[in-house]
């Protein structure tokens, strides 16, 4: 029959604890005289710091690969709708505004800015109120009655 485990005979298993290894304690030890760092060279020294990005002392990757290009942080990007897609989607006199686009599934994401397109023809009045607007756009809104207002950004 088996042995019951309790409180005063706990162990953990056989093999499952190691000793910890100490280094630097003498030629006797095992791990004397150069504490397992091997003789001389970087890995060796004391307070080694060798970066992830570090290559050895040739020239990394960032540097030796060519950059083009450029970022421009000052521009401004648009979620883009259509006049055709304003003419499917609403009724006449309906107000298009960033909300009812995302309700009605035109544009995604919370924060982007809208522009209207000109492509396709509006043959009701809409009340569209947007960050930009195209020539074209605005011009098919006011011949349809509609009107623009644009928002500041």
């Amino acid at each position: 029959m088996g042995s019951l485990i309790k409180l005063d005979n706990l162990r953990p298993n056989p093999k499952a604890k190691h000793r910890k290894k100490r280094v630097g304690r003498g030629h006797g030890s095992g791990h004397g005289k150069t504490s397992c760092r091997g003789h001389k060279g970087q890995k060796a020294r004391e307070g080694l710091d060798i970066k992830p990005t570090f290559e050895g002392g040739q020239t990394p990757i960032i540097r030796r690969i060519p950059k083009r290009g450029f970022s421009n942080v000052f521009k401004v990007e648009y979620e883009v709708v259509n006049i055709k897609k304003l003419a499917e989607k609403f009724k006449a006199g309906d107000l298009v505004d960033p909300e009812t686009l995302r309700l009605k599934g035109l544009v995604k994401g919370k924060n982007k800015l809208i522009k209207v397109l000109g492509d396709g023809d509006l043959n009701f009045p809409l009340i569209v109120r947007v960050h930009a607007c195209s020539e074209s756009a605005k011009e098919k809104i006011e011949r349809a009655g509609g009107k623009l207002e644009l928002i500041l950004k």
